[in-house]
């Protein structure tokens, strides 16, 4: 990244702040219908596109980090790890070549890696944001142990842009674990649900867990991943049919990257729950995570699946609508409670008091 095109950058904030011109931030455009849409009808965006803010700044293997500038494709990134036999734990999907890491960082999402792993901000160590006044922020470092302060680098994952532009991340990588298999069984909801929570309580090396709906049945897979001893002991244990190599790694990248035919859906509803809730039955299912995460591929009442999801300590997501005017009127994510809406409602006052970036797309209204 030089000095010219982070200016350039600069001049277009703080052109766009001065002619009162919302900002839409863009990288790869991979994830742009993830999100509410651009709420301010009538007004021109400026769209800032950080795709020519790019590169890797510094990774060393050894030390398990690794910094980039937002613009980087996330292919790039992962290429470059698995060269050094590393990876990102999370499995983030990319949903086309043309993702970058920036994007990654601000929608947040996971892949089927995140059971074990852990989520996004967990990997994030810290950030560099372009803010509304067109200063660079620099929050958090490259080495774990940095916890001075309050955490912003977490707050801006997942936060889809609304309180600046990232410019630059740095991320906590891992190992790629030794050896990785995948086990299947033909089983119904209920009876997955029960085995990935009574797995929980077990010291198995379970990476990735799916259950999907499969006419009035369905399949339960289960990715081992570990050390060749671990991985034995388990297989024994929990018996299953055991999946071809190559065949497994084209499973849990299609779950990621949402070419499943189950995804083949115009309406999907993410929703989160707790372990141990008990099959929503709101229509077709695929359960991720032990039963953490389920998608919905049905065009279903707002008021119902939220509902249902409030009663299992999560929430639910609107992920794929096709038809902005069929939103519902709070937007796509889950409406906060009122002590978080204004801790956010503050925030996006102190990073941008006028509302400059990427109006509505997290909250509809901010």
């Amino acid at each position: 990244m030089t000095n010219y095109e982070i200016s350039q950058l600069i001049e277009q904030v703080l052109s766009a702040r001065a002619s009162f011109k919302p900002i839409l931030i863009r990288g790869g455009g991979t994830k742009s219908f993830y999100g509410n849409p651009f709420d301010r009808a009538g007004e021109a965006p400026v769209t800032l596109d950080m795709r020519s803010v790019r590169g890797i700044v510094n990774y060393q293997p050894s030390e398990l980090v690794i910094t980039a500038l937002a613009g980087t494709p996330l292919q790039e990134i992962v290429e470059t790890l698995d060269a050094s036999g590393q990876m990102l734990a999370f499995e983030p999907p990319a949903f086309g070549p043309q993702a970058t890491v920036g994007g990654c960082i601000s929608a947040g999402l996971a892949g089927p890696g995140r059971y074990s792993a852990g989520p996004v901000k967990d990997y994030v160590l810290g950030a560099h944001l372009l803010d509304a006044q067109g200063r660079i922020l620099k929050f958090g470092g490259e080495v774990m142990k940095n916890v001075a302060g309050y955490d912003v680098s977490r707050l801006l994952t997942g936060a889809l842009g609304m309180f600046g532009a990232l410019t630059q991340v740095s991320i906590k990588v891992a190992p790629k674990p030794f050896e990785v298999c995948t086990l299947e069984w033909d089983m119904d909801e209920s009876t997955a649900l029960a085995k990935c929570l009574s797995w929980r309580a077990q010291p198995l090396p379970i990476s990735a867990t799916s259950w999907e709906s499969i006419g009035g049945a369905g399949r339960l897979r289960v990715r081992l991943a570990g050390a060749a001893a671990a991985l034995s002991s388990a297989r024994q244990l929990l018996g299953g049919e055991v999946m071809d190599a190559d065949v497994a790694i084209e499973y849990w990248a299609a779950l990621r990257e949402q070419t499943l035919d189950f995804f083949a859906t115009p309406v999907l509803w993410r929703v989160a729950c707790a372990p141990g809730t008990p099959a929503l039955n709101a229509g077709p299912t695929l359960i991720e995570w032990g039963g953490g995460q389920r998608w919905i591929a049905a065009d279903t009442d707002p008021q119902l699946i939220r509902s249902l999801a409030e009663r299992s300590g999560g929430h639910a997501t609107l992920f794929r609508q096709p038809e902005a005017k069929n939103l519902p009127p709070e937007g796509v994510f889950h409406p906060l409670s009122q002590g978080v809406a204004t801790i956010v409602r503050r925030l996006k006052q102190e990073f941008d008091p006028k509302s400059v970036f990427n109006p509505g797309r997290l909250i509809t209204g901010l």
